[in-house]
């Protein structure tokens, strides 16, 4: 049984340690590059995801995962506890993003945190920027970043969750793949085995995701 987050209202004693909700790369453990305190299975509740056009930036067009506030929606993903003092890289790896305060009825969590931690931190999720202008370009999927998202979503929600990933995301048959896996562009690529692969290919074909040509 799930429960809300109290920590979404209030803070520990000391503010040491800080929650976020990660429902993109975030979702994938392999991927984090703070000490983190403990990641449980969770879920956003009044909020959707979408895939977003990259900003008008340098380098390639890839389009960004996102979520923005939609009364009835609900959104997959986990509840990360870090360190406070962490909380400076995290925005930093988000820089796109801006951080939003969550309020306990908005997350619902697994009973347990991995990792025995408080409950009673302050919450966020990162949002994507919405006044930074998209990229002149048509925007693609980056696969080698879709790659750790499903994989992070496959171990923490199981192939049930990783469906639900397709069928709850706005975007995903409107945007096309672009085929990188083998040589990534994503900076936090991961490795995948031979299953995930053929899993992840066959998920493609059911849910109307196509890969861009060339």
């Amino acid at each position: 049984m799930e429960k809300q987050f109290a920590g979404a209202a209030g803070t520990d004693p000391g503010c040491t340690h800080v929650a976020y909700f990660g429902y993109g790369s975030l979702v994938n453990r392999a991927t984090l590059r703070t000490d983190i305190v403990a990641i449980a299975p969770a879920r956003l509740v009044g909020w959707r995801r979408i895939w977003r056009p990259r900003p008008d930036m340098p380098g390639f067009p890839a389009a960004l995962l996102t979520v923005r506030r939609e009364p009835g929606s609900v959104c997959d993903g986990v509840l990360i506890v870090d360190r406070a003092e962490n909380l400076a890289a995290v925005d930093e790896r988000e820089a796109r993003y801006r951080r939003v305060r969550l309020e306990s009825r908005e997350v619902e969590i697994s009973p347990t945190l991995e990792g025995g931690a408080s409950a009673y931190v302050p919450a966020y999720v990162y949002e994507a920027d919405p006044e930074l202008p998209p990229h002149r370009d048509p925007p693609l999927i980056l696969q080698s970043y879709l790659d750790a998202v499903m994989q992070g979503f496959l171990h923490m929600h199981g192939e049930e969750g990783l469906r639900r990933f397709l069928t709850e995301t706005t975007g995903f048959t409107e945007i096309p793949i672009r085929p990188d896996r083998e040589k990534p562009a994503y900076p936090r690529a991961v490795t995948l085995s031979n299953t995930e692969r053929a899993l992840f290919d066959a998920l493609y074909g059911e849910h109307g995701l196509r890969l861009a040509a060339g």
